[in-house]
């Protein structure tokens, strides 16, 4: 049976790259005052940080039934099955909203949505490996069993530059944004299993990068050592918009763990909206 590999733009596959790989990729959408935009089609990264400089009103969405299904109409045409790899459900109720569709008996036995807790560059590599293992000609049920298997085979950790958006999202109070703005306390946040929280505080951008380097480097060295051990890693780095930070921390992860594969991406434009231009992510994931 052929099958079809789909995500949505969470995952921050681009669409050149998507066409690349062979993958099917669904924008999400956002509100720009009141305004409907999808994901690297008529907003591009450059444009949204532009328009959060400029305060305006931005928030993400769901991607619409409609979109969905009409997606997955186009792709069964080509396709016996698909397996869609949306953002975690911890994080949007996209997932859900995939996963009754997926029930009707319009797509039962051809579509399948695989919840795997993730989302960017964790997310990205659920997509590659599904790809692989496709390209190795295992079946739809195995590469389902694959994906939920490991789907807790990840760790993110993001520094943030501003309290500005966790304070307008409601995550953290007004005062409390005014004195960690004053004091010059920058926030790191984690996601794993999908859900995005709170790890701990640092004084600066570079006691943030001290900290989480050696909260990814226990993950590698215990969470993770067996795969750490066989090489089935990937580190990697997000960034929002500025990359003044990456080059450091990337010679430090070199420096660390020679000849492992790092990869550096941007973060999804989802996630940027509660952190803001300036965030640094910094991860790492099994991989096949």
């Amino acid at each position: 049976m052929s099958i079809a590999i789909m995500t949505d733009s969470n995952s921050g596959i681009t669409p050149h790259e998507a066409s690349k790989l062979g993958v099917f990729l669904l924008p999400m959408p956002f509100y720009v005052n009141e305004k409907l935009c999808f994901e690297n089609i008529d907003l591009t990264p450059k444009e949204f940080f532009r328009l959060l400089k400029n305060d305006c009103d931005i928030h993400t969405s769901q991607p619409s039934p409609a979109d969905v299904t009409d997606m997955w109409d186009k792709i069964l045409k080509k396709y016996d099955s698909i397996i869609y790899i949306p953002m975690s459900s911890a994080l949007s109720n996209s997932c859900q909203t995939a996963t009754s569709l997926a029930k009707g008996e319009r797509y039962k036995g051809k579509v399948f949505v695989i919840d795997n807790k993730r989302i960017s560059v964790t997310q990205r590599q659920a997509c590659l490996d599904a790809v692989k293992l496709r390209k190795l000609g295992k079946d739809v049920k195995y590469i389902c069993k694959y994906l939920m298997e490991t789907a807790l085979d990840g760790s993110i950790y993001i520094a943030i530059d501003t309290m500005k958006y966790l304070k307008k999202g409601g995550r953290v109070s007004p005062a409390a944004a005014k004195i960690a703005t004053v004091l010059g306390i920058k926030p790191v946040l984690q996601i794993q299993g999908g859900v995005l929280e709170q790890f701990g505080k640092a004084r600066g951008i570079e006691a943030a990068k001290k900290l989480m380097f050696e909260a990814v480097c226990n993950d590698i060295e215990n969470r993770f050592e067996k795969d750490y051990i066989q090489g089935k890693l990937t580190l990697a780095i997000a960034y929002a918009g500025d990359k003044t930070h990456v080059k450091d921390l990337q010679e430090k992860l070199h420096s660390k763990y020679p000849g492992f594969k790092l990869t550096v991406a941007p973060l999804s434009l989802s996630i940027c909206c509660h952190t803001g231009e300036g965030a640094l992510g910094v991860a790492c994931y099994k991989n096949l």
